[in-house]
């Protein structure tokens, strides 16, 4: 059995590598979305892996289809900055309202942004 702290240690000491090993090990556990979310800010970042806004969308993608708020945030921020996946305006409003719904303030604040800033296509 894997300990999430020592995933967590690891990010810590900033060996990177080690943390990605760590993650991709225990995708089956309960803790599964929370290392999606993890792997997608790695891949976004570049941290212990090349930057590939592609494959961090895709984990995002994972934790918000899971239940996790935060990676809903992320892939809506990845859409709407056109940052591995093709820039919608609209489906990025789905996901930051998903993270609203599911607890995440920081959609709610991102939502109501683009409400007020008249981004094209943002559904009411």
């Amino acid at each position: 059995m894997y300990d999430i702290k020592k995933g967590l240690n690891t990010v810590k000491q900033s060996s990177y590598k080690m943390a990605i090993k760590f993650y991709k090990k225990i995708f089956n556990n309960k803790y599964a979305q929370a290392h999606n979310l993890n792997l997608g800010f790695m891949y976004a970042n570049g941290k212990g892996v090349k930057q590939d806004y592609a494959t961090a969308a895709k984990y995002y993608q994972k934790a918000c289809d899971g239940g996790n708020a935060e990676g809903c945030y992320n892939l809506g921020l990845m859409y709407a900055y056109g940052k591995g996946v093709k820039q919608d305006y609209a489906t990025a409003a789905k996901y930051y309202t998903k993270a609203y719904n599911g607890g995440c303030v920081a959609g709610c604040h991102n939502l109501g942004f683009m409400y007020a800033n008249g981004y094209p296509s943002v559904p009411i």
